[in-house]
């Protein structure tokens, strides 16, 4: 399933950027919904290349016939991330920790300036190849996906104001 995203996240593009690099912003994603608090697992920098590994389950409800194949509590990955904070760019791929055969998602975000605002736009694409209830999981999870992102857009620009305060 293809989807696409934009968030419009007060504040200067650079700063935006770079709060989505620093583990702390992470940590202030408590209670957010459908996608519980990521855990940053680690963080590598080279230059203005920043390599990400986070870790996020899914919280919100599945649809009750994919929920008859799927527990969700196993529905936990790992984001991959690589941010090049100049370019204002993020290539992304999501590792499965169970459901590893049935279960693939990757994609894109870039960021573009619009005023006083940063405009950040997600694109991927996300499969899950369980028989029947694929479709259904699927719109459950990028349903979730989305929810999570516009709920941390708040967040963001409050910590990107406290930077440029």
């Amino acid at each position: 399933m293809e989807f696409r995203f934009e968030q419009r996240i007060p504040g200067d593009i650079d700063d935006v950027a770079r709060a989505y690099v620093n583990p702390g912003m992470y940590a202030t994603m408590i209670g957010l919904p459908k996608i519980g608090t990521p855990q940053v697992l680690s963080r590598d920098e080279e230059d203005d290349v920043v390599r990400l590994r986070i870790h996020y389950r899914f919280t919100g409800n599945l649809p009750a016939a994919a929920a008859a194949v799927l527990d969700r509590k196993k529905l936990t990955w790992v984001e991959e991330s690589t941010h090049d904070v100049a370019g204002h760019t993020v290539t992304w791929r999501l590792v499965p920790d169970h459901y590893g055969d049935r279960f693939r998602a990757n994609g894109t975000a870039a960021y573009r300036s619009d005023g006083e605002v940063t405009v950040r736009r997600t694109r991927g694409d996300l499969v899950v190849k369980t028989p029947f209830v694929g479709g259904l999981v699927e719109r459950a999870l990028v349903s979730g996906l989305k929810e999570h992102l516009d709920a941390e857009t708040p967040r963001v620009a409050a910590w990107v104001a406290a930077l440029e305060a």
